[in-house]
């Protein structure tokens, strides 16, 4: 058979692997303890050398395992693993890979949360320093000779920042430094991040890729581009056998067995049911946002719009590069910023809400929400004015939308 498409490939992704008594979903496994006819088989699994074995729940069950295949499938890597939710993964990627005395270089645009982690990691000794990403020559700057990893989003929330993703791929790849990549805003129905070269994808589950608002989960995709046969803080149990999968053996362990941050079997049925209409979802979100994103900068009680597909954008030319449409995040500011609280209550449709990525719309006034805690010094570095407004778009008709945003403006 020719090659699949996205969508039929997901839909299809369960039936390939096998499906217990013909059922077309893999069912929710909801055993802790996984058995054997052999000790030798049970032995085979504790010490990697049995593919495919289950022990413990904590490091994944079939179920989680099925989702794990679905997701590299889509992201076109050689491996993933699931995390109760994304900063899970991104906390793992972290904490399992870097330590003491190591250097990360991040983009200064990234989720709160994230930000959040960084000062964690520089309590545990780690050097974090921030950057505008989108330019490479500010990375560059910052690498220094303990520098083992760069951490970027693909697209930036709630600013909508854009990092120079090509380059930095190069730079990272030259340098033999670790590229992550937080892919949660496109997904892979819009962006694979091992096109511009990144060795770690991360995605939270619980946003585009689930999509409803209703399962929390993140994940952590190897590309297989990075030679983990040459990064110093791979532990040596983990060193033995096909060099390219040491980087994820080491998260599993580390992550999910020491660290315990496991995926249930509930959540990942949920999401795997929810990433067959990812790239629907993303489709109409994505038209929705751009046609919102244009009404809004032409309104005169809007200064300023951030939506990657708009020509305004600083990097509309990196996205047309990369991505094949926007996505749903978009954000914007009035020009009368004390007026934003009460235009938002003058809107009918969107749900005022925390959360990304839901089937309904989302709105919430950023810098006394999500980035009330990180202080108007860093929300100044970020470009987070007072009167920002972050809008997850949803999966409402267009036409409705823009009228209830029409009357709140007037």
């Amino acid at each position: 058979m020719a090659t699949q498409g996205f969508t039929t490939t997901i839909v299809h992704g369960d039936k390939a692997m096998g499906v217990e008594h013909g059922g077309v979903h893999k069912p929710i496994h909801t055993s802790v303890q996984y058995g054997f006819d052999k000790v030798e088989d049970l032995i085979g699994v504790f010490q990697g050398t049995l593919k495919g074995g289950f022990n413990y729940a904590r490091q994944g069950t079939p179920t989680t395992a099925a989702l794990e295949a679905k997701l590299t499938r889509m992201e076109g890597g050689l491996g993933s693993i699931c995390f109760a939710t994304g900063m899970g993964a991104i906390a793992a990627i972290f904490l399992t890979l870097l330590k003491s005395g190591d250097h990360l270089v991040a983009s200064r645009y990234v989720f709160g949360n994230t930000n959040s982690i960084f000062g964690t990691l520089r309590s545990l000794g780690i050097e974090v320093t921030t950057v505008d990403a989108t330019d490479v020559a500010h990375v560059e700057a910052a690498v220094q000779p303990n520098t083992r990893m760069v951490f970027v989003e693909t697209i930036a929330n709630p600013g909508t920042q854009i990092p120079d993703l090509a380059p930095i791929g190069a730079l990272c790849r030259s340098k033999g430094l670790v590229y992550v990549v937080d892919n949660t805003i496109t997904s892979p129905a819009l962006f694979q991040p091992r096109t511009v070269d990144a060795s770690l994808v991360v995605n939270s589950l619980t946003k585009t890729i689930a999509g409803h608002g209703t399962a929390l989960g993140g994940a952590v995709t190897d590309t297989g581009l990075f030679d983990w046969s040459a990064y110093p803080n791979i532990f040596p149990a983990y060193r033995k056998g096909d060099a390219r999968q040491w980087g994820l053996a080491q998260i599993r362990k580390k992550g999910l067995r020491d660290m315990g941050a496991s995926l249930s079997s509930e959540q990942a049925h949920s999401i795997s049911v929810g990433a067959e209409t990812l790239a629907l979802r993303v489709a109409q979100t994505s038209a929705t946002a751009l046609a919102l994103a244009r009404f809004l900068e032409a309104h005169p009680a809007v200064v300023k719009v951030f939506y990657p597909q708009l020509e305004s954008h600083p990097q509309y030319a990196v996205a047309q590069q990369h991505f094949s449409a926007g996505s749903w995040l978009l954000s914007f500011e009035l020009a009368d910023a004390d007026a934003c609280l009460a235009f938002i209550n003058r809107l009918q449709l969107p749900v005022k809400a925390t959360g990304l990525g839901d089937t309904r719309t989302l709105i919430i006034p950023v810098a006394p929400t999500i980035f009330w805690e990180a202080g108007a010094e860093v929300r100044a570095q970020m470009g987070i004015a007072d009167g920002l407004i972050r809008l997850s778009v949803g999966l409402e008709d267009a036409a409705d939308l823009l009228a209830d945003f029409a009357q709140a403006l007037a």
